[in-house]
C-alpha cells in the first residue's frame, strides 16, 4: 500500500502503475464531471451538497433522489468520460466461483467493486467510479493481473455485493477497523461528546450495531448484553435462558458503540455517570417491528448496555403451546373462566409469567368484557384490550392504576406485578368485588405464594376467599429436533430423581449432538414447566390453620398438585427435555 511522509510525499517504498490511458490521473470528481458536461448547474450541485452533509449518504443517490441527475444518466456518462463499458445491472450475470475469489470480500466491500470476468491475463471489475485507480492498483498487486474496469450504479454493486458475497458478518465489520479510527478513544478524559457522537455515527460502527440487533433478532435472543471491560469489549446474547457469547471487539470502539446506542435510544450522549433507559423500535422487512428496551450502567472500565428484545411476532400466546400438561391447562382454564377472583402466576425473572398472562388475556379478549392491564412495560399490543404503561417516576404505579380500574367498570384486571401492600391489597378487593383478576408473584413455587401474601400483610381469609388459583413456572430448553440423538444415562441416576427401578431400566432418554439450525448448542426454543395448585376448600382451610409453605406443598401433592420436577420428568421421558436441563431448572 501507499505510504508518505508526514509533508504527504510519497516515501518511494510501494509506487503504484497506473494505466497509461487513463484520462484523469487522480480520482476524478463527480460534481467537476457533472458540471463539465452540463448535466447540472453549479447551484444545483450546492443544493445536492447541502443535502448530503445534513442527511448522509452518497453525491449520486442525492442527486437521483433530488430529480436533478438519475443513476441511469451518471453511468452512462461515466461511461463515454472514461471510455469504458457500462452495465444497466448485474442482475442475471453469472459469475465463476474462481473470478470472484481472486478478490476477497474485504477487499470488495472496501472498494465497492465486483469481479466479473477473467479473460487470459485480464481481470474485468464492475465499479460505480471507474476513475477509482487506487482500487484497480489493489486488485492488480493481490491478483498480478492486468485490469479493466466496467461501470455500473452503486444500488447495483452494493445489490451484486450481498448476492456474490453474502451479507456482512460481525467478523466482516471487525475487520474493517483500523487503529487510526479508533485511536480517538483511547483516553476517556480526551473524548468530549461531540467527538464521541462524530465516531459514532461511522459507517463501520453503524454497520456494527445494526448487524448485533438484527442478529440477535434472527438467533432468537431475549436480550443483548454489551459489556467494557478493562482489555475487551464483549458482547453476549442470552438465547433459550442462557448467555452465548458472540464476539469480542476491541476496547477501543466500546464508547462509540454504546454513543450509537444512546443515540437511536434518544439518551443523553454526555451523561456518563448515571444509569439510563429508553428504548429503540426497528422496522426489519415490510411488517416486522421489532423493539429494544434499552438499559445503560455505568461500570468501572466503561458504560455496559442491556437490550432486551420485544419482538411481538415471536411471543407465543396459544396456551395449548406452553408446555402445560393436560389436566394442568383444564385446571388452569377453569381458573380463568370464573367471573371473579385471582389466578396468579409465579416464577423468577425470565420464566415466561408475562407470556402465559397474555395467553389468558388472548383467550379472554372477547366483545362481551372489558379488560383493563397495568403493565411495566407493554411487551404486546392487543387490539380489544385497553393496555397502560406504568411510569413510577410521574406516580402512575401498579397501585394508582389499579384504583382507577376499578372506575372504569372492568371486567377483568391484569397487574404486571404485585409489589408491595398497597398493590396486593387492591389486587384482593377487586378480585372479591366481582372482577377477574391475573397478576405475577416473584416466588419459587405455589406453595411459598401464600406465605408471600401473608407477609405482605394480607389476611388469611382474604387470601382464601380471593385466589382461585396459583401457577409456579420454569422455562427449559428443548432438545434440538435437527440433531437429537438417543443419551445413555446411568439407571441410577434416575432412580436417584425418583423414577422407579423399572421405569429407570426402560427409560430412553436423548440429547442434542449440536448442529447449524441450533447453534451448536444442542437446544431449539423452549416450553414451560408448570405447577399447578387450585385453591381449594381444604387448602383453603390449611391456610387459616396456620401451615408453613412446606405443610402446604405436602397438602397440595396429597390433593392431586404435580411438582415441577415431576412434570420435567415427564417431558423428560417424552424426548422433549434433557437430564441436565431438568437438573438446572428443577434444582
Amino acid at each position: 500500500m501507499r505510504k508518505k511522509t508526514k509533508d504527504g510525499k510519497d516515501n518511494g517504498g510501494d509506487k503504484r502503475e497506473t494505466r497509461p490511458d487513463a484520462p484523469i490521473a487522480r480520482r476524478a470528481d463527480l460534481g467537476e464531471l457533472l458540471i463539465r458536461q452540463q448535466f447540472v448547474s453549479i447551484e444545483q450541485l450546492d443544493e445536492a451538497k447541502r443535502a448530503v452533509a445534513e442527511s448522509g449518504g452518497s453525491l449520486r443517490r442525492v442527486l437521483n433522489d433530488l430529480g436533478l441527475v438519475s443513476e441511469y444518466n451518471v453511468v452512462k456518462m461515466m461511461s463515454e468520460v472514461f471510455g469504458v463499458p457500462s452495465l444497466d445491472n448485474l442482475d442475471g450475470i453469472e459469475i465463476p466461483a474462481e473470478v470472484l475469489k481472486m478478490v476477497p470480500k474485504k477487499l470488495a466491500l472496501k472498494h465497492k467493486i465486483i469481479p466479473v470476468a477473467k479473460t487470459g491475463d485480464t481481470l474485468t471489475l464492475a465499479m460505480s467510479d471507474p476513475s477509482d485507480l487506487y482500487a484497480m492498483d489493489d486488485i492488480k498487486i493481490l491478483t498480478h493481473f492486468k485490469v479493466e474496469a466496467v461501470v455500473t450504479s452503486e444500488q447495483a454493486i452494493e445489490t451484486a455485493l450481498k448476492g456474490f458475497y453474502g451479507e456482512d458478518t460481525l467478523t466482516d465489520i471487525l475487520e474493517d477497523f483500523t487503529d487510526e479510527e479508533i485511536q480517538v478513544l483511547q483516553s476517556e478524559e480526551t473524548v468530549d461528546a461531540k467527538a464521541l457522537e462524530q465516531f459514532s455515527k461511522d459507517a463501520n460502527i453503524i454497520r456494527l450495531v445494526n448487524l448485533i440487533l438484527v442478529d440477535a433478532v434472527r438467533k432468537g435472543a431475549s436480550d443483548v448484553h454489551l459489556e467494557s471491560f478493562e482489555k475487551h469489549f464483549r458482547v453476549r446474547y442470552r438465547i433459550d435462558g442462557v448467555l452465548v457469547e458472540v464476539m469480542q471487539p476491541e476496547q477501543k470502539i466500546s464508547k462509540a458503540v454504546v454513543a450509537r446506542i444512546k443515540i437511536m435510544s434518544e439518551l443523553d450522549i454526555a451523561e456518563k455517570r448515571l444509569p439510563q433507559d429508553g428504548r429503540i423500535k426497528l422496522v426489519l422487512g415490510k411488517n416486522k417491528e421489532v423493539d429494544f428496551r434499552v438499559s445503560v450502567l455505568p461500570c468501572l472500565h466503561g458504560e455496559n448496555v442491556v437490550l432486551r428484545i420485544l419482538d411481538k411476532s415471536a411471543l407465543q400466546v396459544d396456551m395449548s403451546k406452553l408446555g402445560f400438561e393436560p389436566d394442568q391447562l383444564a385446571a388452569f382454564h377453569d381458573a380463568v373462566k370464573r367471573p371473579w377472583g385471582m389466578v396468579l402466576v409465579t416464577g423468577p425473572t425470565g420464566s415466561g409469567k408475562t407470556t402465559t398472562l397474555y395467553s389468558a388475556l388472548v383467550k379472554l379478549n372477547l366483545i362481551t368484557d372489558k379488560i383493563l392491564t397495568a403493565e411495566d412495560p407493554v411487551e404486546m399490543s392487543i387490539d380489544g384490550i385497553n393496555q397502560v404503561h406504568i411510569n413510577d417516576g410521574i406516580g402512575l404505579t401498579f397501585a394508582a392504576a389499579l384504583r382507577s380500574f376499578l372506575r372504569q367498570d372492568p371486567d377483568v384486571i391484569m397487574v404486571g406485578e404485585i409489589r408491595d401492600f398497597e398493590t396486593a391489597e387492591i389486587a384482593v378487593k377487586a378480585a372479591l368485588t366481582g372482577h377477574l383478576v391475573l397478576s405475577t408473584l416473584h416466588t419459587n413455587d405455589a406453595p411459598s405464594t401464600i406465605n408471600r401474601l401473608l407477609n405482605m400483610g394480607i389476611e388469611p381469609f382474604l387470601v382464601t376467599s380471593s385466589i382461585n388459583l396459583i401457577a409456579a413456572q420454569r422455562l427449559t430448553r428443548k432438545i434440538c429436533t435437527a440433531c437429537k440423538v438417543p443419551q445413555i444415562v446411568p439407571p441410577q441416576a434416575l432412580i436417584d430423581l425418583g423414577i422407579s427401578a423399572e421405569q429407570a431400566a426402560e427409560a430412553k432418554l436423548f440429547h442434542g449432538e449440536g448442529c447449524k439450525a441450533c447453534n451448536n448448542t444442542g437446544y431449539r426454543g423452549r416450553i414451560g414447566l408448570f405447577e399447578i395448585m387450585p385453591l381449594s376448600d381444604e387448602l383453603g382451610e390449611c391456610v387459616i390453620q396456620g401451615y408453613s409453605a412446606m405443610e402446604l406443598r405436602r397438602e397440595a401433592k396429597r390433593l392431586g398438585m404435580r411438582t415441577m420436577r415431576e412434570v420435567g420428568i415427564a417431558k423428560m421421558l417424552a424426548g422433549i427435555i434433557t437430564l441436565e436441563e431438568l437438573l438446572r431448572v428443577t434444582m
